[in-house]
């Protein structure tokens, strides 16, 4: 499956009524150029803590920070990089879901 096949199933699997009506996701552009992807972690926030997930600069367009602050994974790349951005969370909620079974 790709990446935004399975953040749609992340996404719908999140929705209780309530916080879907939150902070949920949030996709946008940057103007250096690039993406800034925040996601309200919401019932998985609670095992969360602060952290860097990936500091990655190979070029002035390819590059991808990630980390979970305050609650939220908040991910941002260069202009080809919201796949990578995407798959950065996907591996942390994953491994968030595994750690939690």
């Amino acid at each position: 499956m790709n990446e935004l096949v399975l953040l749609q199933e992340w996404f719908a699997a999140q929705c209780d009524g309530d916080w879907e009506h939150g902070d949920g996701v949030r996709i946008e552009s940057l103007d250096n150029p690039g993406w800034l992807v925040t996601i309200d972690l919401g019932r998985s926030a609670a095992l969360e803590e602060d952290t860097v997930l990936v500091r990655a600069r190979r070029s002035e367009h390819d590059w991808v920070d990630a980390e979970v602050r305050g609650g939220a994974f908040v991910g941002a790349g260069g202009p080809g990089n919201l796949t990578e951005i995407l798959r950065v969370f996907l591996a942390h909620v994953g491994s968030l879901a595994h750690a939690s079974s």
